[in-house]
């Protein structure tokens, strides 16, 4: 009998040695004479444990890792292939402690499907929202999205239905669908883990998105460094149109729509939805000046689409199961599910996705496991290189927008990056002014210029000279980019660097008496 066993193909396990193990076990089984069917899936997301390798047994997945070359051989002479007993299995995947936990809707397919594979897309409830949608009047698939209270997961968390309603309502014939996949905020992986892991979820989710808003045309606009992503897209892009689901009669309904791939160049600035349509034009990726927004004059000066990757790949089960599902998750007006990504200096980083209302803590110690080196975890950022640094006293907040918001923090793509007690705090403030210099695309000068000389005020700061003087000059000139930025790189910066020195003066030196 042919044993399946699951080994990932996530960027992220390759690093830690996936492709050689998965080699390793087709070896093994060929030398043994045992009938193998490799499936090169996505990661679950449980980190600490790649390259975890999973069997099929009974109808059932049994996980293994982190597994070495050298693990395969004792592996096999366990028995693994019938769920033997071995020092890196941990029984049942589902019964695993940090996944049981978890409410997977967008991630529910990945690290479980073959994302090369329509037909297991299928098989595990995938074009289910796209058969609905496309038996849905447009201004219903728009209903239907509103009333789930989903939000952007990009990080302004503006609510999807009343984009999608503004661009359906521009009476113009040509319309665009982009999806922002330039995932580059620090501690984050989900839209990497999507593209990679269940790259149809975000096929079918831009086309309901096309159907609802009368758009023909999407794009995903990639990061270069996601080589292996892109190539995944490349491969389900194809088995899509193939299986009739992208293209001029999708599902011989006459319904066209079709998908491209761009790379973007590394510029973290095209993050932002104009600069990234900018870059899409072929043009150097600058912020442009709003109004009028992409909703409105979007690429090639046409009404436009602009979400994230989590927030298309997430709309696929708004419209299978219906807005009313999805809003029954969660806490006030921040609706469904967000994927968190557990990074920095914790003991099991991976992603968690979990309804809005789960507490930091309960991330950073039920989840992560505290940190990785065993010291007390002084601070975390939250949404990214511009995110506040946040103290272990308010790590009880609970994830949802307001909550953050009501203490001066922001969600953002929702990743977290842990730091313990041996941190420098005025040192990451420093160098959130050198990410915003090296990342600024020039247009404006709060951003432009005060990030650069806001490096020199933190380090004189650090230093001891004319200590009052800089500190009221370094908030000055704070003000100046929150408010005088054109996007959010110059008029977010003040977030981590406000944050560090409020809650962690004593990093910055002495006080005068």
């Amino acid at each position: 009998m042919t044993v399946t066993v699951y080994v990932p193909k996530d960027s992220s396990a390759l690093s830690l040695g996936a492709e050689a193990v998965a080699r390793a076990i087709e070896r093994e089984a060929a030398t043994r004479g045992e009938a193998v069917r490799l499936v090169r899936n996505g990661s679950r997301g449980l980190y600490f444990l790649e390259p975890m390798v999973e069997v099929m047994v009974a109808g059932e997945r049994y996980a293994y890792g982190p597994v070495d070359v050298t693990d395969v051989p004792g592996l096999f002479d366990a028995g693994f292939l019938k769920g033997g007993s071995h020092p890196l299995g941990h029984g049942r995947t589902e019964a695993i402690p940090y996944l049981a936990r978890q409410q997977r809707l967008t991630f529910a397919r990945v690290g479980i499907t073959d994302p090369a594979s329509v037909a297991d897309y299928l098989l595990h409830g995938g074009y289910v929202g796209l058969k609905n949608a496309l038996a849905m009047a447009p201004s219903d698939i728009v209903k239907t999205v509103t009333d789930s209270g989903l939000r952007g997961r990009g990080g302004a968390a503006f609510p999807t239905g009343i984009k999608w309603k503004t661009v359906l309502d521009q009476p113009v014939e040509q319309k665009y669908v982009c999806c922002n996949a330039d995932e580059g905020d620090s501690g984050t992986f989900s839209d990497r883990m999507i593209m990679e892991g269940d790259p149809f979820a975000l096929i079918e989710g831009m086309t309901i998105a096309g159907l609802a808003v009368g758009a023909t045309m999407g794009y995903i606009y990639a990061r270069a460094e996601y080589p292996h992503a892109c190539r995944a897209l490349a491969t389900a892009i194809d088995a899509a149109r193939n299986a009739n689901f992208l293209g001029d009669n999708i599902q011989g309904t006459g319904r066209r729509f079709d998908i491209e791939v761009r790379l973007g160049a590394g510029a973290y600035i095209c993050g932002e939805e104009t600069s990234m349509l900018e870059s899409l034009e072929g043009k150097r990726g600058e912020v442009r000046a709003k109004p009028p927004l992409p909703a409105i004059e979007g690429l090639f000066g046409k009404p436009t689409v602009v979400n994230n990757v989590i927030s298309l790949a997430t709309v696929p089960v708004i419209l299978a199961k219906g807005g009313e599902y999805y809003r029954d998750f969660g806490v006030g007006r921040s609706r469904g599910t967000l994927p968190l990504q557990l990074t920095g200096n914790l003991k099991r980083g991976g992603l968690v996705e979990l309804a809005f209302g789960c507490s930091l803590r309960e991330l950073l110690y039920d989840y992560a496991g505290g940190s990785a080196t065993g010291r007390p975890l002084k601070a975390i950022q939250v949404g990214g290189p511009l995110g506040a640094y946040l103290p272990e006293s308010q790590f009880d907040t609970v994830v949802d927008y307001e909550a953050l918001a009501a203490i001066g923090a922001l969600l953002g793509h929702g990743g977290i990056v842990a730091f313990d007690d041996t941190v420098d705090m005025a040192h990451m403030a420093r160098y959130a002014m050198e990410f915003c210099a090296t990342e600024s695309c020039g247009k404006c000068t709060p951003c432009r210029i005060g990030s650069t000389r806001g490096q020199d005020v933190i380090a004189d700061i650090k230093a001891g000279h004319r200590r009052d003087e800089n500190l009221t000059l370094l908030n000055e000139l704070l003000d100046t980019m929150q408010y005088g930025s054109l996007c959010g790189l110059g008029g977010m910066t003040p977030y981590p660097v406000r944050s560090a020195l409020k809650h962690f003066p004593a990093d910055f030196g002495p006080q005068r008496a």
